[in-house]
């Protein structure tokens, strides 16, 4: 075993109180989850013949054919952001979906450069807290596109800012699919291609990395500067109390 860099460290920007050492221990947990995995599926067009939903529905057959629990959002009828309160039955319907599943798959167009306004008004419903709640913390994701020209990777780049930011554990594969019209038979079935290969890819990646995760996904995204923060509110209340 190798001497430490630094054998009398010293933080004096630390609170050593809340400072915690990860083991992995606590990346065991004592029980796993009884339950099937559960994924959300979101897609960002209304066309009648939308791609991305038929790309959905690919992802979501692989996805119930390895076991999976597996709901698919309906995004017709949604309001804009801000345009209707949260009270509304759509962005209840997508709130409660949000807090049901472990996984989710995202799947836009790409329109003008990126995801569509569709896409990203059901991703700006979902609170990134709801109370002591965070819907998305150390859930997972997996990100996919289609094109309705040659290959890009705009929306899917931006679909992981997005992810990044609800604080998900988006995983590395990915879906683009290119000139999507000619990737679907006349029922609506992805044909037989290397982009259809990429897709059971990214199912199987996103599958394994939620097993892995969902029982500790809470522990993964727990931070220091957060239990900082919280450590000191809760100071202040109780000595405001206190006076």
């Amino acid at each position: 075993m190798s001497e430490p860099l630094f054998p009398n460290p010293g933080f004096p920007a630390l609170r050593a109180d809340l400072f915690d050492v990860p083991t992995q221990a606590r990346l065991t947990p004592p029980a796993t989850s009884p339950h099937r995995p559960r994924f959300l599926m979101l897609y960002g067009s209304l066309r009648e013949r939308a791609y991305s939903r038929l790309l959905t529905f690919e992802a979501a057959r692989l996805l119930e054919a390895m076991g999976a629990e597996v709901r698919i959002f309906d995004p017709s009828g949604l309001p804009l952001p801000d345009d209707a309160p949260d009270s509304h039955p759509k962005v209840q319907e997508l709130r409660q979906l949000a807090l049901w599943c472990e996984g989710m798959v995202w799947t836009s167009p790409e329109r003008h450069g990126a995801m569509t306004g569709i896409m990203k008004a059901q991703i700006d419903w979902i609170p990134l807290s709801a109370g002591a709640v965070r819907p998305t913390q150390g859930k997972t994701l997996a990100v996919m596109q289609v094109c309705g020209g040659s290959q890009s990777f705009n929306a899917v780049n931006q679909l992981r800012v997005l992810g990044r930011w609800m604080r998900m554990l988006t995983i590395p594969n990915q879906s683009s699919v290119a000139k999507a019209f000619a990737e679907f038979d006349d029922d609506g079935r992805m044909k037989p291609s290397a982009f259809y290969d990429r897709v059971v890819d990214v199912m199987e990646e996103l599958f394994k990395f939620t097993l892995l995760t969902r029982d500790v996904g809470p522990y993964l995204v727990d931070r220091y500067s957060e239990r900082k923060e919280s450590a000191e509110a809760l100071s202040r209340r109780v000595n405001q109390r206190a006076i």
